[in-house]
């Protein structure tokens, strides 16, 4: 279990000051100065040496991304992107932290964009979170106001301006390059990579783009030092992380726990257990609506990091943990997730554009039963023509959750169907596959 004097968001449930006085009594702005003067390659090496891996869903370690950007600024700028297009079902840390704890960002804002040789940082954030935008927005005019940010900030004789930018509302701009098109002014779509955002970013300038809570948590790293973080969580999975945990629980909460800790710990420490004890388990989806559910077996001893989850065939993403009891239709359930990438899909691929409505108006039928037992073979094998074929990952995250609803609920989807077909007499289905 966390200690509370190794948490890093001590105000993320809004019960103290969120303004800059109440930052400062929480140690945010201590000693930033003393940071920017350890110099890039030393900030950069300390957040390698962290294991911090990118709390944005993707797990890429956040130390070596920022080593990417170029070592001298030559003609082009460089910017750093801060990702708060928070727009995975489910989750909802990023809210939290801009709501309660904005002055952390801020300060990432600053180390980071230092570090990489960066000027200036756009935050860009869901259109959707305009109270979000606005305690942020305040938080900025606050630091400006105080010289942390702006012309020689933090007395530093490093000029940093920090921008912030509306999105909205659309789930295709959480990939960093569609996000990168999109405050360009352009419909936000991904582009191919290479050149990645490094080499060839925002305006063609070297970019690195990071989530919230990746640069949230830089300041209180370089504060406490890389081996105070390392040596919470478990190897390569280090640190402590924001979980959201929803559904049929107790008490729904955001927490900030070790990574590795037990699924069941972190349910029923701190979200109450699950509604109606935990033998009342159906299903978890452990990180968000694109990572693939496991079945209550896995969930008895499942640990949440990186690298136990992908051991299961599933992922710890954003750690938006969705519990799912025995009152779940699982299937209606993932049928809901692949409307909601169909709806989601920005259309330039041909895998993910055809592929998600064949795959939405398939599950619909799954839903009621209305297929064949060999449909379900043929809907797992077009996921995977649709896995890795598309320029993001959309096409993986629509994929994944019916892969896991085949690989753990099969039996309840071959019992629907033949349910339906004892009911019907028609053999089970009435239109040809996909139709409808």
């Amino acid at each position: 279990m966390l200690s509370d004097a190794d948490r890093i968001f001590t105000n993320l449930y809004g019960t103290g000051d969120a303004g800059l006085k109440g930052a400062r009594s929480r140690g945010d702005w201590d000693g930033t100065k003393a940071i920017i003067e350890r110099g890039r390659e030393a900030i950069v090496e300390e957040m390698k040496a962290s294991g911090l891996r990118g709390r944005g869903g993707a797990g890429f370690p956040t130390g070596m991304k920022w080593s990417f950007m170029p070592k001298t600024i030559g003609a082009l700028p460089h910017y750093l992107v801060v990702n708060a297009d928070e727009s995975e079902p489910g989750t909802c840390k990023d809210r939290d932290i801009i709501r309660h704890d904005p002055h952390k960002l801020l300060e990432g804002c600053f180390i980071a964009s230092f570090a990489m040789g960066a000027h200036a940082c756009y935050i860009y954030i869901r259109g959707e979170f305009y109270n979000e935008a606005v305690a942020l927005q305040s938080a900025i005019d606050e630091a400006y106001e105080a010289g942390l940010i702006g012309k020689n900030a933090c007395g530093t004789g490093w000029d940093f301006d920090c921008y912030l930018h509306r999105g909205a509302g659309a789930y295709i701009c959480g990939e960093e390059t569609a996000l990168i098109e999109s405050l360009e002014g352009k419909k936000g779509m991904p582009r191919l990579k290479p050149p990645f955002p490094a080499a060839m970013g925002l305006y063609g300038c070297p970019t690195t783009v990071n989530n919230v809570e990746s640069i949230a948590v830089a300041p209180t790293i370089l504060r406490r030092g890389a081996s105070w973080f390392s040596a919470l969580g478990r190897p390569k999975n280090a640190g402590t992380k924001l979980f959201c945990i929803s559904g049929h629980v107790n008490k729904p909460c955001n927490v900030e726990e070790e990574l590795g800790i037990p699924l069941k710990e972190l349910i029923e420490k701190y979200a109450g257990g699950v509604r109606g004890g935990w033998d009342n388990l159906l299903a978890v989806i452990p990180g968000g609506a694109s990572v693939p559910v496991l079945n209550k077996a896995t969930c008895d001893t499942i640990l949440m990091d990186f690298d136990s989850l992908r051991e299961v065939k599933s992922g710890l993403g954003t750690a938006a943990v969705i519990v799912m009891d025995k009152s779940t239709d699982i299937i209606k359930a993932i049928a809901r997730l692949s409307q909601f990438y169909k709806h989601e899909s920005c259309g330039q691929c041909t895998p993910c554009r055809e592929g998600t409505g064949w795959m939405m108006r398939v599950m619909n039928r799954m839903v009621q039963g209305r297929a064949t037992i060999d449909e379900i073979d043929t809907l797992e094998a077009v996921t995977r023509q649709i896995e890795g074929h598309t320029i993001c990952a959309l096409g993986d995250a629509a994929a994944w959750p019916i892969q896991g609803l085949i690989k753990n609920f099969r039996p309840v989807m071959e019992e629907r169907i033949r349910a339906y077909k004892a009911q019907s007499g028609n053999g089970g289905r009435s239109m040809p596959l996909a139709a409808e």
